[in-house]
């Protein structure tokens, strides 16, 4: 039984700590990708406060030869399904290789509303060798919720997970 919970009141450095070392537990020598990647999507809805949306969307080959971002594990209101590379903060973030720390999503040009209610996001790349292979996506119905100390420890946990989804 694993019972991971972040203690009240952390600093984001500590709460982010104690997030990376809950995944490192939970998906170390475990070698599918879509169950690492669901069990890391719980422990950031367990751990980060003030969300709606916690998940991952996957990099894949379109039917066109180009890449999209297909949905992957999440916690949270039905989301959309694919999206094509350079669209809304999450394919901004693909296409780029580049952490994207939105305050207003309203604000941001040529975003997808998946849930009305989110207000502020972060989406963080997770790559290997160089390549995207999935992003982070945190939304918050919070206006400019998210932090530069938020988007450091969801990098560092999207380092940990490079090699293990």
């Amino acid at each position: 039984m694993y019972d991971f919970k972040a203690d009240a009141g952390l600093e984001p450095p500590e709460l982010y700590r104690q997030l990376r070392n809950a995944a490192d537990a939970l998906t170390a020598g475990e070698p599918d990708g879509v169950a690492n990647m669901a069990n890391v999507a719980a422990l950031l809805w367990e751990f980060v406060p003030n969300l709606n949306w916690a998940g991952f969307y996957r990099m894949t080959d379109a039917k066109e030869g180009s890449s999209e971002l297909v949905l992957g594990p999440f916690v949270g209101r039905p989301a959309c399904i694919r999206i094509p590379l350079g669209s809304g903060v999450c394919g901004a973030a693909a296409q780029s290789g580049k952490t994207q720390l939105v305050e207003d999503v309203l604000a941001f040009p040529g975003h997808i509303a998946c849930d009305s209610a989110s207000r502020s996001e972060l989406v963080v790349p997770v790559m290997r060798g160089g390549i995207v292979i999935a992003v982070i996506d945190l939304d918050s119905p919070e206006p400019a919720r998210f932090s530069q100390e938020d988007a450091e420890g969801i990098e560092a946990l999207a380092r940990t997970l490079s090699d293990r989804i």
